[in-house]
């Protein structure tokens, strides 16, 4: 079934870590509606992070939904497309059902005696030359291994697994779908070669499961079906409305600004902060990802760092519990405004959940260095703001260091509504950042994918949906001291490694 004629308004949900986000827009990317609903993370162990598939992820785009329809002919909704945190690893039975909670991205590090097991099994070079990445904590494959060897009662039953955006497709359209960006990341089951699924080293990941527990292959513009009769049920939503294959949670967000052309870079600060750097072509380095962009024949580069947006919020809730909720952000950026660049000398490593790229090191750990009976609160703000900047550059660089152009830098996210910060970031990278006028998030990037899922948009179109904001420009007078303080940065990781991976 097609959207219909007079079908005018779209629909972009995105499932972040540690919130949800949609819109309801028009089809010329007007923002009619939109709503957050926040939730929370299991941490049930060191290195183990979790999210309740039912419990939040489903619940929260119902919720979604339901209140941004609130009131609509649900027959004008053209097309829904999702977003969500990932890549995810979710097994379910042979009904769809959950059988555990999902096990997140790069920042869950469970899997490393399986990412080294499958290294000396396979040969870490046979496994980058057929992934085009090298394990981190990102992939999928060896944490699918890890469930394999650890919880055998729940792999027996598993029919199918896939990740937080691919259920949450198939809870509206009852169809098994993921996109090839996050499909990248299941190596070494993905052939990024023929774009599809690779019984080549499957044996050493899936053990006696076929590909087939793996859903079939999209493009995140592509039609993913329609949705059912129990999901319109569930959600108000016309049943046969279109739904789009949908995309990993910083893919959406690229697309949402504008980030679709070779140079392009999105810095996207979120609780962690993720780079989607646009490529004409695939230029594999085992330091960063090689994956699949929005559309057929797009390749990205992609990196990302732990820690950022959750660095701070824990800074909030430990550090600074004397200052009210509502106001404990604004009062800890007012302040380390006010801090000189450098921090009155002290240095932070932002490694509070290991590191993914450049170093990826699940095993790294926070760090603050320089502190003295002098040091403030303010100053260890100022540290952590600076060190996630340190960390920022430190993966700008490789890019650069690959032979990439890095022609335009876009920063969105909830951190780039942040001046203090975003100031720091340029300073520190002493590259201009772009701010566009609208930084809504990937849920207004889901509502154009959906516009062309349902027909009702062209790629063009996004230029009129993108309009510019902000420039923000380095400061150059700050130079020195950040030039100095990241090779510090640099060095600080390095000697403070060993003792580092001892204590934890």
């Amino acid at each position: 079934m097609k959207s219909s004629e007079s079908a005018d308004l779209l629909l972009g949900i995105d499932v972040g870590t540690y919130s949800s986000k949609g819109v309801l827009t028009d089809l010329a990317g007007t923002v009619l509606r939109s709503k957050v609903i926040p939730h929370g993370v299991s941490f049930p162990r060191p290195g183990f992070v979790e999210q309740d598939a039912d419990g939040i992820w489903w619940r929260d785009v119902v919720q979604l939904i339901q209140a941004l329809i609130e009131g609509e002919d649900a027959a004008r909704i053209a097309g829904v497309a999702l977003s969500a945190i990932g890549p995810c690893l979710l097994a379910l039975d042979e009904h769809g059902a959950p059988l555990r909670p999902g096990i997140l991205y790069g920042v869950d590090t469970r899997a490393q005696a399986q990412m080294a097991a499958l290294n000396d099994e396979l040969g870490e070079s046979t496994v980058f030359t057929h992934s085009r990445m090298a394990f981190t904590s990102q992939a999928i494959g060896p944490k699918i291994r890890w469930l394999r060897e650890n919880e055998p009662e729940v792999w027996a039953k598993a029919h199918t697994l896939t990740t937080a955006s691919s259920y949450l497709c198939y809870r509206l359209s009852g169809q098994w779908v993921i996109n090839h960006h996050e499909a990248s990341h299941f190596m070494p089951l993905y052939d990024p070669q023929t774009l599809t699924w690779s019984g080549r080293f499957a044996g050493a990941v899936l053990g006696d499961k076929e590909l087939s527990v793996l859903p079939r292959l999209g493009w995140s513009d592509e039609l993913a079906g329609f949705v059912s009769l129990q999901a319109a049920a569930e959600t108000g939503l016309r049943e046969g409305t279109p739904i789009a294959v949908g995309a990993v949670d910083a893919l959406s967000e690229a697309l949402s600004v504008g980030v679709v052309n070779p140079g392009d870079l999105m810095i996207m600060y979120g609780s962690t902060t993720f780079f989607i750097l646009v490529e004409a072509a695939p230029r594999p380095d085992p330091r960063v990802w090689t994956v699949n962009g929005a559309y057929a024949g797009q390749f990205n580069l992609a990196a990302g760092m732990a820690t950022s947006g959750s660095l701070t919020r824990w800074f909030a809730d430990e550090l600074a519990r004397d200052l009210s909720e509502e106001d404990a952000y604004n009062q800890l950026f007012a302040a380390a405004d006010n801090v000189p660049p450098g921090a009155n000398g002290v240095l932070l490593l932002p490694y509070f959940s290991g590191e993914r790229t450049p170093i990826n090191d699940p095993q790294a750990r926070g760090v603050m260095a320089g502190l003295s009976l002098s040091t403030t609160r303010d100053d260890l703000f100022r540290a952590t703001l600076e060190g996630v900047g340190y960390g920022i550059r430190h993966n700008i660089e490789t890019f650069r260091n690959l032979g990439t152009q890095v022609k335009r830098i876009v920063a969105v996210g909830g951190g780039a509504k942040t001046a203090t910060w975003l100031q720091i970031v340029t300073d520190i990278c002493g590259a201009v950042q772009e701010v566009p006028a609208l930084t809504i998030g990937a849920s207004y990037g889901n509502a154009f994918l959906a516009g062309l899922a349902a027909g009702k948009l062209k790629r063009e179109d996004l230029q009129i949906w993108v309009k510019p904001g902000l420039i923000i420009e380095p400061n150059t007078s700050n130079q020195v001291v950040y030039e100095r303080n990241f090779e510090l940065f640099k060095r600080l990781y390095t000697q403070t490694k060993d003792v580092v991976h001892q204590l934890g």
